[in-house]
C-alpha cells in the first residue's frame, strides 16, 4: 500500500498536518476538509496554470475547488466567490482542512488548504507547482466548508 495519500483516505487520521495510521479510522471519519486536503496533497507537483481547475494544473482557487469538487462540496470558481460562500471562522477555531483566504484590505488574492503548523497546500504562482508552504503573513482569513 502507497503511504501518504491513500492511506489518509483509507485508514489516517490528520493531527495537525502530520498523518498517523490508526487501524480502526475509516474515510467516514474523516472532515469534508481532511479529505479535501488529501485530494490537494495528491496533486503535490502538479503545474500551476492560470485559470487551470485540474486535474493536472491548477491555479490557487482552481486547486481547492477541484478538491472540494472531488470530495461532493463544490465550491464557487474564484476565491474571492470562495470566501464569500465559506462559514468565516477565528484562528482559535482553525484546523486541518479549513481554507485560508490571503487578503490585501478587503480584497481576496489568494487561497490554499490549511494543513496544520501553520502551513497550507495552495497553488502559488506561474513557474510554480502545487506545494505545501509556510504561510508568509498575517494577512489571512479563515474559512470551513460544511
Amino acid at each position: 500500500m502507497r503511504t501518504g495519500i491513500t492511506t489518509l483516505a483509507t485508514t489516517g487520521v490528520l493531527l495537525g498536518g502530520t498523518v498517523a495510521t490508526a487501524p480502526n479510522a475509516d474515510a467516514g471519519t474523516l472532515t469534508i476538509g481532511q479529505r479535501a486536503l488529501g485530494v490537494a496533497q495528491s496533486k503535490h507537483g502538479d503545474p500551476y496554470r492560470w485559470g487551470a481547475t485540474g486535474p493536472s494544473a491548477f491555479d490557487c482557487s482552481g486547486l481547492t475547488y477541484y478538491a472540494f469538487r472531488r470530495v461532493g462540496r463544490p465550491l464557487p470558481r474564484t476565491a474571492q466567490a470562495q470566501y464569500n460562500r465559506v462559514r468565516h471562522i477565528s484562528y482559535s477555531q482553525l484546523r486541518p482542512g479549513d481554507l485560508v483566504f490571503f487578503h490585501y484590505g478587503s480584497y481576496v488574492y489568494h487561497v490554499g488548504i490549511y494543513a496544520g503548523h501553520w502551513e497550507i497546500w495552495h497553488a502559488p504562482h506561474s513557474g510554480s507547482y502545487v506545494k505545501l508552504e509556510r504561510i508568509w503573513t498575517r494577512s489571512v482569513w479563515f474559512g470551513r466548508v460544511s
